[in-house]
């Protein structure tokens, strides 16, 4: 079975704070990842307070570019730093955890159409280890640098790999409805598409919102759980909301 798990940028990352891990969070997550029974796990995680404020300080997202070097290694050098305290943290767990950066893999069209091959990523798993993949800043033809979110990798990585699960770990315990309430089950986004607004820090990528579209697109079954929910998804169990388009 293969399982495709991102851990939120706000789960991994105090992201009020700028550059900030939030270590115990981040290690009772490896924790749980270490103990998964899963054949082939992938693990895609968020920008947080890392990524985040410098790809909004040089004004850079999904759909707008920069050509200045200085701003793509800014986002670029702050990415690796984190991916190299989650690859750490996993490390400490016990989970056979290597890095994988977008911006040396992949990159955009002139059209804006992610081109990254996951040979690489296939071929870590048949070795046996899990590959860390992360937010980051990609090349795209004719605009410099421009941001590929982790959500974006989750469903390109899940749709290449034909994975069977994917979920994606969040400060909260699912989406949300008006009331507060999560909701069970997610099927078209009109269902939801009046309770879900932007995120509470910087976030280039699109909060929520994004997110839900995103798992709708994928064709596979997804949940969007909090940190105390990763060992039952991980255990096959339904978890937070299900989301399947």
């Amino acid at each position: 079975m293969t399982v495709v798990v991102k851990l939120g940028g706000s789960v991994v990352t105090e992201k009020d704070q700028p550059e900030t891990v939030a270590d115990d969070r981040l290690a009772d997550l490896a924790g749980a990842l270490g103990d998964a029974a899963v054949d082939d796990l992938v693990v895609v995680h968020g920008g947080g307070s890392f990524g985040h404020p410098h790809a909004a300080e040089h004004g850079i997202s999904s759909s707008e570019g920069s050509k200045d070097a200085a701003a793509a290694r800014d986002v670029a050098s702050a990415m690796e730093e984190l991916n190299t305290a989650v690859v750490s943290a996993l490390a400490d767990a016990g989970v056979p955890a290597v890095p994988v950066h977008p911006f040396s893999v992949g990159y955009r069209t002139a059209e804006g159409d992610l081109q990254f091959s996951t040979d690489q990523v296939a071929a870590m798993l048949d070795e046996n280890f899990v590959p860390v993949l992360h937010g980051d800043v990609l090349t795209q033809v004719g605009e410099g640098a421009t941001i590929v979110s982790g959500d974006e990798l989750v469903t390109h990585v899940a749709s290449e790999l034909d994975a069977d699960r994917v979920g994606l770990c969040s400060t909260v315990p699912g989406v949300l409805d008006e009331a507060g309430d999560v909701v069970p089950e997610i099927t078209d986004y009109e269902d939801v598409a009046a309770a879900l607004g932007g995120s509470d820090a910087t976030d280039v990528t699109g909060g929520m919102a994004a997110k839900v579209r995103a798992l709708l697109a994928l064709g596979a079954p997804a949940f969007v759980f909090g940190p105390d929910a990763l060992s039952a998804f991980l255990a096959g169990e339904d978890a937070g909301t299900r989301i399947e388009g």
